[in-house]
């Protein structure tokens, strides 16, 4: 069975797409693979018989062969960027020559883009929204607007582009996420200065929550109590800067916005150990 981190792949072409219900948008197969990032909606997505809604942020992800179709709207026309690619060969790849074939025609593809059997790549989804993935969403379509931009080795950014977010994709649906908006912000926050001495009452305060429903939807976004998640940043951090700084344990321990040297001693200990100094001497990838 092959791996996902097997991929080779190669971008065909790229190229943003506005569906407005015409007729080449009706059933039909592709001779590839093919993602559509939806920038708006609403509308529908047809695919193997299946209607899935298509809103803002919605990417779909179609395989060779699979009967697929458009049902849009006129009046709500909609905006998409759509990467036709191989996966697996890029010596000699569909993607650049894609066909399509439209109903009633039966779907008979001369040529198709090579498809060894994959469990992983047969589990990520046709249709998935990445609203709650602004990243996700940065960089698929940076990716597809770059294409046209790459004058040099474009074929080997695309393809180190796309591996790297596909994977990427994968590790974010086989991973709890949080997606609450309010919790996601508050994290961020959290990541960016893990040092600051803030009280939990300023954290739900900064998520516009009650208090017994803040640590509720915390403890259930994360998997952990907010005091807990803060300590595991502030860890992270102290591993970090023994690793890459020349700084004392005394100013690690100040700059993490501890009192003195004995309770991030005992902290670290507890969270990795061993003491701040021997991790120092011996680094571990503990991280």
């Amino acid at each position: 069975m092959t791996k996902l981190s097997e991929m080779t792949p190669y971008v065909g072409d790229s190229m943003p797409y506005r569906y407005d219900g015409s007729s080449n948008e009706k059933l039909r197969v592709c001779s590839v693979y093919a993602f559509h990032l939806f920038t708006d909606g609403p509308g529908e997505m047809e695919i193997n018989g299946k209607r899935y809604p298509i809103d803002n942020r919605t990417i779909i992800f179609l395989r060779p062969g699979e009967p697929h179709a458009f049902h849009i709207s006129a009046e709500r026309p909609l905006t998409s960027y759509n990467l036709y690619c191989d996966l697996w060969d890029p010596e000699a790849p569909v993607s650049v020559n894609r066909t399509f074939i439209y109903a009633p025609e039966p779907f008979l593809l001369h040529e198709t883009s090579l498809a060894p059997p994959c469990e992983e790549l047969d589990g990520l989804p046709s249709v998935f929204s990445l609203q709650p993935y602004p990243e996700l969403f940065d960089a698929f379509l940076r990716l597809a607007r770059i294409f046209n931009e790459l004058h040099h080795y474009r074929n080997e950014a695309m393809g180190s582009l796309l591996y790297a977010w596909i994977l990427s994709w994968y590790n974010t649906i086989h991973t709890h996420q949080p997606t609450d908006y309010r919790i996601v912000r508050l994290l961020h926050h959290l990541n960016e200065h893990p040092e600051r001495g803030e009280s939990v009452e300023s954290w739900w305060a900064f998520c516009g929550l009650k208090r017994t429903y803040f640590h509720e939807l915390f403890l259930r976004e994360t998997g952990l109590t907010p005091r807990a998640y803060h300590h595991k940043l502030l860890m992270r951090r102290a591993a970090h800067l023994l690793r890459e700084s020349d700084l004392t344990v005394t100013a690690i321990a100040e700059r993490l916005g501890y009192p003195s040297i004995h309770p991030f001693t005992r902290h670290f200990r507890g969270y990795y150990g061993v003491s701040p100094r021997s991790y120092r001497r011996h680094p571990q990838n503990l991280l």
